[in-house]
């Protein structure tokens, strides 16, 4: 019998940007057999072919990527956005076709791709875990063995029978990985999402894949945490734009992977001039995310302070300069920006010398999530930009269901790119209409 848990060889896959993809749902498909005469009549209104699309650009996500992986083994995969790790794992899962090569797969899959996939929202909790339980080719009653470990893990006993959709993220995603981790795979595939949990959880994860590892059974694991990939997993393989560019042993491909820039983590250095970001007037030496205890801080928690702190060096004297960011989220929603509005410095030159510039977000204004930071450094007077450094630095913002946060006493979902934490005030008066005001 062959060791191999999973064998990929010459994989690739490619996406046509505005066209309709095959692995539609059957929904998707009525949708679109409803609308296709609308949309023709528009094209021959807009003057139109109806052949071709005016979109037929074609993207590849992944391109010739094979490797294997042996039964038992820990493995990472990582990469910048976009580099297609996301994508090979929907491949391995059978969410998604390739378009060329094949990936064959020995044993049983649980995976944890993104919170929101796997689970009906319409069904309580405890019903998914029987479903999950049942795509899986489990019987009722090695569900019923592992139910109440699984319950427990996930910390979620309170809500068991309540629909999942009215569970905040954190809540589906705790029982989510529980029922991925806990129904006994032979190969366990996990996404980034474990970003969502808070520090506690996300350590309570990696103790369980790491069990799930020393059982025999097999990990895949993507992730932007250096630390939990060394830790997890033996060997990695580095994705860059859909290609698989080097696998080896994980601290030398970590290794090689942050000295190279790709990783955006919560500090950045440039210790070599010559390699800074910056031009004749100013370089960026180093961006980092930091608490209130100077602490570098990849994950923080939603109520607390964070600040972003600038590090660069001005080459030459007699300008003015405007460090600013911008933070988008995971979606590429633009949150906010920010201009160096220091008050001691605006309107003057700056002289030649090394300079900080610290910003402080507040606590309870952030919505949880994975955040990107763009760096600029602009001189004026005239208006040249000196370096533009998108996805800078990166964190996390995390809520807690227990807490002084803008969530209260609710657990669902809450949507918006900021959350603060308003002032309410409520009148309680025993007599309608005593509290209406007046005509």
């Amino acid at each position: 019998m062959s060791d191999i848990a999973i064998h990929v060889e010459n994989l690739s896959k490619q996406y046509r940007i505005g066209a309709h993809q095959k692995n539609r749902n059957f929904r998707e498909a009525l949708q679109d057999a409803f609308v296709a005469p609308f949309r023709r009549a528009g094209k021959l209104l807009r003057g139109q072919a109806t052949g071709a699309s005016e979109l037929d650009e074609t993207i590849w996500a992944l391109k010739d990527v094979s490797f294997e992986i042996k039964q038992g083994e820990a493995v990472g995969i990582i990469g910048r956005n976009g580099a297609g790790k996301s994508t090979i794992l929907k491949v391995l899962s059978r969410i998604t076709e390739p378009t060329e090569g094949y990936a064959d797969i020995h044993g049983r899959v649980g995976s944890l791709l993104e919170v929101g996939t796997g689970f009906h929202p319409e069904l309580t909790g405890r019903e998914n875990i029987y479903l999950n339980g049942a795509i899986l080719g489990m019987r009722r009653s090695e569900i019923d063995r592992n139910f109440d470990e699984i319950v427990s893990f996930a910390e979620v006993k309170k809500f068991i029978d309540t629909p999942v959709k009215y569970y905040s993220s954190g809540m589906y995603l705790r029982l989510a990985f529980a029922v991925a981790a806990h129904l006994e795979p032979e190969i366990l595939i996990v996404d980034e999402v474990l970003a969502v949990g808070d520090a506690r959880f996300q350590e309570k994860c990696l103790n369980k894949m790491q069990d799930v590892g020393k059982e025999g059974r097999t990990v895949l694991f993507v992730s932007h945490n250096m630390h939990a990939i060394t830790r997890l997993c033996d060997r990695v393989l580095l994705f860059d734009e859909g290609r698989m560019v080097k696998e080896g042993e994980s601290h030398q491909i970590v290794r090689e992977y942050i000295n190279a820039g790709m990783v955006t983590a919560a500090e950045r250095l440039w210790l070599d001039q010559k390699l800074a970001p910056g031009g004749s007037i100013a370089r960026l030496r180093s961006v980092r995310v930091r608490s209130e205890d100077n602490e570098i801080m990849d994950v923080v928690e939603i109520t607390r302070p964070v600040a972003i702190e600038i590090e660069y060096e001005v080459l030459a004297s007699n300008r003015g300069l405007l460090p600013n960011l911008a933070l988008s989220n995971e979606e590429g929603v633009l949150v906010f920006c920010s201009l160096d509005s220091d008050p001691d410095w605006r309107g003057r030159p700056r002289p030649e010398g090394w300079y900080t510039s610290t910003v402080w977000i507040p606590g309870n204004l952030l919505a949880e999530g994975k955040l990107f930071v763009r760096v600029d450094i602009v001189s004026l007077d005239p208006t040249v930009p000196q370096c533009i450094v998108p996805e800078a630095v990166a964190f996390q913002v995390i809520d807690k269901f227990e807490g002084d946060s803008a969530r209260g006493d609710y657990a669902g979902k809450i949507g918006g790119v900021v959350r603060p934490l308003l002032k309410w005030h409520t009148k309680f008066s025993p007599k309608k209409g005593k509290n209406l005001a007046r005509a």
